[in-house]
């Protein structure tokens, strides 16, 4: 699948029942850098912080982890999180981009 190439729509549709199978959002960026407390970069995977649930992911470079305060961690823990909220917006921006130009089509098929 090349990045310059249209999503298909088993592509659109993979997409969406991976992000459908996720646990539910939305998924908060919980960063070691922004914590006045310390410990490890994690996302909360619920709104509710009594629930405690969270994902915790652990960054090796040649062969060693990277320990502390890491701002490329941060920035894909930043980025994972956010994906719970995006994709679903995104998804639902392609479907009604995909919709207005059939109508466009459409339109001007008639029109024709």
């Amino acid at each position: 699948m090349s990045v310059d190439q249209p999503l298909s729509d088993e592509e659109l549709a993979a997409v969406e029942r991976r992000s459908s199978a996720a646990s539910p959002g939305p998924w908060i960026a919980r960063l070691e850098s922004r914590q006045s407390i310390g410990g490890g970069s994690f996302v909360q995977l619920d709104s509710d912080p009594a629930q405690d649930d969270e994902l915790y992911l652990r960054r090796f470079v040649g062969g060693h982890e990277v320990l502390g305060v890491d701002p490329r961690t941060d920035a894909d823990i930043e980025f994972i999180a956010g994906a719970r909220q995006d994709v679903p917006r995104l998804l639902a921006e392609v479907r009604r981009l995909r919709a207005a130009q059939a109508r466009r089509q459409q339109q001007q098929s008639a029109a024709d």
